[in-house]
């Protein structure tokens, strides 16, 4: 093996960040997506690590249960559209400290830069992840799906009101997302606070819309964490494709309709989110 790029692990981490770019869901330096590593992936990458990692930086957020873990990260202002294409100067490995609380760089990003901007935001969202899940999800995936943004202005910003609406508008919805999604208010991205908000509701959900910005999702790997970003904006497009036909809705997937595919497929649907 000659290369850090024929490890699996990355083949797939940038078979993801272009599948997501062919979909037009990261225009210029839109949308992250980050990677809790296993230790079997970490050792086959570490002979391509720096000889002199870079600095340590300490974040604005802390997470006990993820000290001592490796990340792959996209980059901060680098686009997607160019991880294909020079993997090594747009996304990294980074290494969380003993503390929890800071990362280091130990490959990638060879022409310079950061994690990305929204790093805190994964990073509590992997905390909770981990802590509900047992370890078993490893990926948060950000994106600016152009159907879903647009729901946010017209519908309710509620759980029930998006969950509702996207399990109505295709029928794979609640077997995919059976526990709805989740929906953070308008906030200035990066930052603590919404990496707070959004590690709070991913306590119950898989998924959180961000208002006018994107969505969050996260899952145990790359196919099925895509795949639930892919079926939320699918069904999005439908919903915005409905209503922008102006005409009157004559027939939809009623509650009846919903219990019956969740009791077909054997999936518990979050009944808060139907009508009694």
């Amino acid at each position: 093996m000659e290369s850090i790029l024929d490890i699996e692990v990355i083949q797939g981490y940038i078979r993801m960040c272009n599948d997501g770019w062919l979909l037009g869901w990261h225009e210029r330096n839109g949308g992250n997506l980050t990677y809790r590593m296993k230790g079997e992936e970490v050792e086959a990458c570490r002979k391509f690590f720096k000889k002199a990692p870079g600095d340590w930086v300490l974040m604005d957020v802390r997470a006990e249960n993820l000290k001592n873990e490796y990340f792959i990260s996209t980059g901060s202002g680098k686009f997607f559209r160019n991880v294909v294409l020079a993997p090594q100067d747009n996304i990294c490995i980074v290494e969380i400290n003993g503390s929890g609380d800071g990362y280091r760089i130990v490959w990638g990003l060879e022409k310079g830069g950061r994690p990305t901007s929204e790093f805190s935001s994964h990073f509590l969202n992997h905390s909770v992840k981990k802590e509900i899940t047992n370890g078993e999800y490893r990926v948060i995936y950000h994106a600016h799906p152009a159907n879903l943004i647009a729901m946010t202005y017209v519908l309710p910003l509620t759980a029930k009101a998006f969950s509702r609406a996207l399990w109505q508008s295709a029928t794979e919805c609640p077997v995919v997302f059976p526990g709805g999604v989740g929906v953070v208010e308008w906030m200035v991205p990066g930052g603590a606070d919404i990496a707070r908000a959004t590690s709070s509701l991913m306590r119950e959900f898989d998924a959180a819309v961000w208002a006018h910005h994107g969505l969050f999702c996260a899952g145990p790997d790359f196919d099925i964490t895509f795949g639930l970003m892919h079926t939320i904006e699918k069904s999005a497009e439908i919903y915005v494709k409905v209503l922008s036909t102006g005409k009157k809705v004559l027939q939809t997937i009623t509650d009846k309709d919903l219990r019956a595919v969740a009791r077909d497929f054997k999936v518990n649907l979050n009944e808060k989110f139907l009508d009694k």
